[in-house]
C-alpha cells in the first residue's frame, strides 16, 4: 500500500513512519510548511511548526530510507485555522485550533492531495485507533489514556477514517516510543513534546489576540447585573477564566471569581462563584459522525430536514468530553430540530434567525465546570468515538451555570 507518512519533527511521526515501513508499505515522508507567522520560522522556537522540526523530520525520513517533501499549506492554513481562531474569538466563542488543524488541513487538504498523487493512506502520529466493523471505520480510543487524542479526531468522517492510518495506536506508553526511536537511530528520540499553539509560539494567547482583535474597554458585572469593574476587551477572556480580571474589590465570600458568560454584543464580562460554572446540558450544533451514525440516529437524520421544531430522535447512553484531555462523563443524548428565534445574552448567533436547524443535545449524569461556547463536544460509546457537535453559542449561555 502507498502511504504517505505526515512528519511534524517529532519523536511520534517519525515512529510511526517507521512502524509503516516495517509493515512493508511503500512510504513517502511529507511535512507540511504551515506557519508563516513571525516568531515561528527561528531555529528554537516552541511549537510544531518551526524551520527545525522540518530539519528534524528530514533527518528522520533519512534514516528511514524512504523520499521526503516539504509541500507549503500556509495559506490554506492561515485561512482555514489562524483566521478562523481569531474570528471564533471575535464572536464570544473559544475553538480549538488543533482540532480544526485536523478537519481542514490534515485529513482534508493533505488527505485530497495525497489521493490525487494516489496514495492508498495517510499516516501520523496521532494516538488513536481505527476499527472496521463490518466494512465500516470505526474511530476508537488509544490504548494509553494519558496519550489518547481521539477527542482531536473526532471531526474525521467514514471517507477520511477509511484512509487515516494511526500506528501508535496500540502503544502502551510513550516511554516505550521513545525506547523504539532510539533503537532506530532517530535524532528525535528525546525531543520534547510540543504544547503550544503552534502559531503562538510564546504562548500568550492573550497579547496574539489582542495584536489583531480590536479590544475596548467595558464592563465587569456579577450574575445579577452589578458592575464590579473595568475590563481591558471581553474579547480576550474565556469561559472558566480565572487569571487576570483585576477586580479591584473581592466577592462577599471572599472566594475567587471565574468567567461566566461573555456578551461580544455588550462588551460585557459576567463573572461569579466557581460553583456557578457548572453545566448539566449542552446544546451542540455542526454535528459530524466519526463513521456511521449510531442507529437510534439514522432515521431522524433522514426526515430531519422535514421536520418540525421541536422534533426528537430517540435518546441514547454516551460519554462526552469537552476537551482535548479532559474527563469523559455520562450522559444522555438525543437529535433535537430547533428553531433560532432570538440570540440570547448577547451573543453572537451562529445561524439567521427563525432558521430551523439541528441540535444535538446531551444531557450531563453529574454537572461539568468550564464548559465554554466554540469547544468541541466529543461523544464516545466506550472506547468509539460516535462524532462530535460544536457548543451553540446562541444556547450555550441562555442562563448562567445551565446550557440549555
Amino acid at each position: 500500500m502507498r502511504v504517505l507518512a505526515a512528519m511534524s519533527g517529532g519523536v511520534d511521526s517519525a515512529v510511526a513512519a517507521a512502524r509503516a515501513v516495517e509493515a512493508g508499505h511503500d512510504v513517502t515522508g511529507v511535512h507540511l510548511a504551515l506557519n508563516r507567522m513571525p516568531g515561528t520560522l527561528r531555529t528554537g522556537s516552541r511549537g510544531c511548526c518551526t524551520v527545525e522540526d522540518s530539519n528534524d523530520a528530514w533527518r528522520a525520513a533519512e534514516r528511514l530510507g524512504i523520499p521526503f517533501y516539504v509541500w507549503d499549506f500556509s495559506e490554506r492554513f492561515k485561512e482555514d485555522v489562524v483566521d478562523d481562531f481569531v474570528a471564533e474569538y471575535a464572536a464570544g466563542r473559544t475553538p480549538n485550533p488543533c482540532l480544526r488543524c485536523n478537519e481542514k488541513i490534515k485529513f482534508a487538504a493533505l488527505l485530497e492531495k495525497a489521493m490525487a498523487l494516489g496514495f492508498d493512506a495517510v499516516c501520523t502520529g496521532h494516538y488513536a485507533n481505527v476499527v472496521v466493523v463490518d466494512g465500516h471505520p470505526q474511530l476508537h480510543r488509544a490504548a494509553e489514556d494519558a496519550k489518547d487524542q481521539s477527542y482531536v479526531l473526532g471531526v474525521l468522517d467514514e471517507t477520511q477514517l477509511n484512509h487515516c492510518m494511526f500506528p501508535l495506536g496500540d502503544t502502551p506508553s510513550k516511554a516505550e516510543v521513545r525506547a523504539e526511536a532510539e533503537r532506530r537511530g532517530l535524532s528525535v528520540a528525546a525531543k520534547p513534546d510540543s504544547h503550544d499553539i503552534c502559531f503562538i509560539p510564546d504562548g500568550d494567547t492573550r497579547g496574539w489576540l489582542a495584536e489583531r482583535i480590536e479590544l475596548e474597554p467595558g464592563r465587569i458585572l456579577d450574575p445579577e447585573g452589578n458592575d464590579l469593574g473595568q475590563h481591558d476587551g471581553a474579547l480576550a477572556y474565556t469561559v472558566g477564566q480565572r487569571k487576570g480580571l483585576r477586580i479591584g474589590r473581592p466577592a462577599p465570600d471572599g472566594k475567587p471569581r471565574f468567567v461566566l458568560e461573555i456578551r461580544p454584543k455588550t462588551n460585557e464580562v459576567v463573572v461569579g462563584a466557581r460553583e456557578q460554572l457548572a453545566v448539566r446540558t449542552i446544546r451542540g450544533i455542526r454535528t459530524s459522525w466519526a463513521g456511521q451514525p449510531v442507529a437510534e440516529f439514522a432515521g431522524f437524520l433522514t426526515d430531519a430536514s422535514s421536520a418540525a421544531a421541536g422534533a426528537r430522535s430517540q435518546a441514547i447512553r454516551v460519554e462526552v468530553q469537552v476537551r482535548a484531555h479532559g474527563e469523559s462523563l455520562p450522559a444522555t443524548a438525543w437529535l433535537e430540530t430547533a428553531e433560532d428565534d432570538e440570540t440570547p445574552s448577547g451573543q453572537e448567533t451562529t445561524a439567521d434567525a427563525g432558521a430551523t436547524r439541528m441540535e444535538f443535545v446531551m444531557v450531563l449524569d453529574e454537572p461539568l465546570k468550564g464548559v465554554a461556547p466554540g469547544q468541541s463536544a466529543v461523544v464516545y460509546d466506550g472506547t468509539r468515538v460516535l462524532g462530535q457537535s460544536t457548543i451553540d453559542t446562541a444556547r450555550a449561555t441562555a442562563a448562567l451555570g445551565s446550557i440549555a
